[in-house]
């Protein structure tokens, strides 16, 4: 672990205008680096490299299996780099560290999708009758702004940057300040893949200073966002003043539907990674179970028994995938999920398991399952971002779809029956941009997703997402 960490702009590593910030390991408390902090000034460098690039046509003429190629080559030196990338990955966020190796697998496999994905980037004809030939052509916006959370910040820069270089894009990152270091893998795996200085540009800094230039910037041409409603909105607020697209991906309150007929010994592993992996910090997590009423009991006691029976501690002792959960990623965060539980047992309902702050050091949460929810409560309508799941009862079909698409969001949800035509129903009758049959996270980079309501808007993974960093030309020729 170096003890100090900079910016990637424009091929160089360098300073931050804005000095340095500690990162914490959430684990213990410690300090574990120091980051360089990019103020308004980095942010500008950055995004005139970007641009420079793009107007240089050094990406946009190459051929697009060859630009392809070094989007391909970022994710074999991920792969290269896993085990070491994935310790810093854990001691900067918490995660597990088998946990964080898959993380690091799955960036590598945007890149190896989305390389591959480069070259079938093609127009159509359309025919205009005698004496005209038109076409269309797709091309790159020119210089792609993102911003990338701190839960999965190497997996979510990862499916933005392939992506965006696939398609001709320059790209201009802005890590979280809190989990930073992992990040700087993407700026070297940028460097041996061949891409010249300014393609990728990786850089920290605080979101109302860094963050805020970046979003209006009047020379950044698409912007891309993971992360909170509240920010969500003044980002597209700020990229609106200059006319620039955005992708928002914000977060959710998913719900599980779980029918009289679910195969309820399956569905322990899907609460296992629906809501505790990543100690619940995932946009699509399984927060709500939402359970028929003659399986009520017996579902709360299973989640219950599920939650008591994690292994939590420091992320960097797990080392193989089983029954374990890290720190959330500060005590920050922890303690706000840890209001909402208290919040919610004032309102009426009750912790079936954990519940509480753990008296270790470090920023820990015990898993938690809230049982007495009702679908009007906070802790049923509002994201925790924690390990902290509700469980609801439901009579009927109708008010299951009800219950679930009763909140503000509309990321995802899940259907659990033996009944596909039951499943197909309510996979029509939810508000959500994704829904699981029978296993939650069923799917993969090739499947989009993206929210409804103020889950956001556009679309990240599979072809849906490479067309939100494109434009479509009309090119009309008349030939006599």
């Amino acid at each position: 672990m170096d003890a100090y960490w900079q910016n990637f702009i424009d091929g160089a590593w360098t300073d931050g205008g804005a000095g340095r910030a500690e990162v914490i390991d959430p684990a213990t408390g410690a300090v574990l680096a120091a980051q360089a902090m990019a103020d308004a000034a980095d942010v500008d460098r950055a995004v005139q490299a970007a641009a420079r690039v793009h107007a240089s046509g050094v990406l946009t003429d190459l051929r697009p299996v060859e630009r392809g190629r070094m989007v391909q080559a970022m994710g074999r030196y991920l792969l290269e780099h896993r085990d070491e990338v994935a310790e810093i990955l854990t001691l900067e966020q918490g995660k597990p560290l088998w946990e964080a190796r898959a993380e690091i697998a799955g960036a590598a496999r945007y890149f190896e999708y989305y390389g591959n994905q480069a070259e079938t980037l093609e127009g159509r004809s359309i025919p205009l009758g005698a004496g005209y030939v038109d076409f269309t052509q797709l091309e790159p916006y020119g210089v792609s702004a993102q911003i990338i959370p701190w839960n999965f910040p190497v997996e979510i820069a990862a499916r933005s940057i392939a992506a965006g270089l696939a398609a001709g894009n320059a790209c201009v990152v802005k890590t979280s300040e809190l989990t930073p270091l992992s990040s700087a893998c993407l700026a070297r795996a940028a460097v041996a893949a061949g891409l010249p200085a300014g393609a990728v540009n990786i850089l920290c800094g605080w979101g109302h200073e860094a963050g805020a230039a970046l979003a209006a910037h009047p020379a950044i041409n698409q912007m891309v966002f993971t992360g909170s409603v509240e920010t969500g909105i003044a980002i597209a607020r700020a990229a609106a003043g200059n006319v620039v697209p955005c992708v928002l991906e914000l977060g959710g309150k998913s719900a599980a539907i779980v029918h009289e007929d679910a195969d309820l010994d399956a569905f322990g592993a899907d609460i296992r990674r629906g809501i505790f992996s990543n100690a619940g910090q995932v946009c699509s997590a399984m927060s709500r179970i939402l359970v028929h009423e003659s399986l009520y009991d017996e579902v709360v006691e299973r989640a219950g028994t599920i939650a008591r029976g994690l292994s939590v501690g420091p992320g960097i002792e797990r080392t193989e995938p089983g029954h374990g959960m890290g720190p959330m990623v500060s005590e920050a965060q922890r303690d706000r999920a840890a209001a909402m539980v208290t919040a919610a047992e004032r309102a009426g309902a009750r912790a079936a398991a954990g519940g509480r702050v753990m008296n270790i050091p470090g920023a820990f949460l015990e898993p938690t399952v809230m049982a007495d929810v009702a679908p009007d409560m906070a802790i049923a309508r509002d994201e925790v971002f924690g390990p902290v799941l509700s469980v609801i009862p439901f009579r009927d079909e109708a008010r299951a779809i009800a219950i679930a698409n009763g909140t503000r969001y509309g990321l995802v949800a899940g259907v659990f029956t033996r009944d596909l035509d039951r499943a197909t129903r309510a996979a029509r009758g939810l508000r959500a941009g994704q829904v699981f049959v029978n296993e939650w996270f069923a799917g993969g980079v090739e499947t989009p997703f993206g929210g409804y309501g103020r889950s956001g808007y556009g679309r990240e993974k599979g072809r849906e997402a490479l067309l939100n960093y494109v434009q479509t030309k009309n090119v009309a020729i008349r030939t006599r």
